[in-house]
């Protein structure tokens, strides 16, 4: 086990406490009802599966159940800094990114199963 510091309730909490919620400063399309259904999928579904360090959005569900950012490395699991939303991270980010899967592929991917299961095959 290992204990996060929490910038709201500022102090060390077990991690049990806390949940990971996705990657941090993600930005929201700024008008969504004149997205294509393909960039909102990608807004809400692909993400990129960093190796090294990167920001994280978590909250204190536990706790006081507000969001924080946290700059932590996949690698070693080493949290390096905490804070608040809307502040900015002291720390750089140069992470190895791996995207899984390959969005176009996972896309024609899911393309393929509607057709199948619509009971025709291409």
């Amino acid at each position: 086990m290992f204990h996060i510091y929490c910038p709201w309730c500022q102090e060390h909490r077990a991690e049990e406490e806390f949940h990971a919620k996705g990657p941090a400063h993600l930005a929201r399309p700024k008008d969504p009802e004149a997205c294509s259904d393909e960039e909102w999928g990608d807004y809400l579904f692909f993400r990129d599966n960093p190796r090294g360090v990167h920001h994280e959005l978590w909250v204190h569900a536990v706790g006081c159940r507000k969001f924080f950012n946290i700059t932590r490395n996949t690698v070693t699991y080493e949290i390096l800094e905490t804070y608040k939303i809307g502040e900015q991270p002291g720390k750089s980010v140069q992470a190895e990114v791996v995207t899984l899967p390959l969005r176009q592929e996972a896309r024609e991917a899911a393309n393929e199963s509607v057709k199948v299961q619509a009971g025709g095959a291409s």
